[in-house]
This record gives C-alpha cells, structure tokens and sequence, in this order.
C-alpha cells in the first residue's frame, strides 16, 4: 500500500522549499539527510517553520520530506512554513480560515533592496566632509 503524498512549494527571499506530507508519526526530513532541527539550528526557526502544522494541532500525524535550497536559515525557515501551508491545503480544504487568519498562506514579498553607486550599501552614505 502506497502512502499518498501531497506537495506544497513555499518561496520567502532566496530561498525555495518542496515539502511533502504524508500520514505517519510527526518525522521530518530535510534535504535527506538532517532532522528540521539540526537543519535549522536555532528553536525559534523551527517554531517559525512548524507553526502550520502548531495551528491545526497536527504535529504528530504527518510525517514532512522537505527539500529546500538557497538563501540563509530565516528564509529557509519562511519558505518551508509556506511550503507545509499549501501541502495542508491540498491534504483538506476546510484548514484555508485558520491557516488564513495566522497569515501563513501570504508569501513574504520582501526582498534585499539593491545597493546604489556612490554609497556603500542600499540606503547608506558615506560619511559628509564639510572641507
């Protein structure tokens, strides 16, 4: 007997993550190797990422094949927490108003601004000499 698989893709700055849900004890994998919590390193990231599944109170009844890349931790974080989102959706409808009124199927628009010739960063200037 094959176990169904439902998928979910979640974006947030650099980072993409594919995560697949599927019925069993609350296991997660991240790029076949690492549980969430090595993978992330810090608590705070993996309550971040895991919040879908804290809302609905279903943290032990699937188990999460996660493969994420690019960017850092904090955008890796917010791109599996949109990816186990959109997996939910598709596992059953009827979570769309809680997961909506938490705000996790909003993707974070926010991006790095570029850097501008004649200063040294984004917004920065170098520093004014009156003489």
């Amino acid at each position: 007997m094959k176990k169904e698989l439902f998928n979910g893709v979640g974006r947030r700055k650099e980072s993409t993550a594919r995560v697949y849900l599927s019925d069993g004890s609350g296991t997660s994998t991240v790029n076949k190797k690492l549980n969430i919590d090595s993978h992330l390193k810090r608590e705070s990231l993996v309550i971040h990422a895991m919040k879908p599944l804290e809302v609905l109170n279903l943290k032990d009844k699937y188990d999460l094949n996660i493969n994420v890349s690019g960017g850092g931790l904090t955008g890796q974080a917010g791109a599996i927490q949109l990816g186990i989102a959109r997996a939910l959706l598709k596992v059953d409808a009827e979570f769309r108003p809680q997961l909506k009124s938490h705000g996790l199927l909003t993707r974070d628009a926010r991006e790095v601004e570029r850097k501008k010739y004649g200063q040294p960063g984004a917004r920065k200037k170098f520093q004014f000499s009156k003489r």
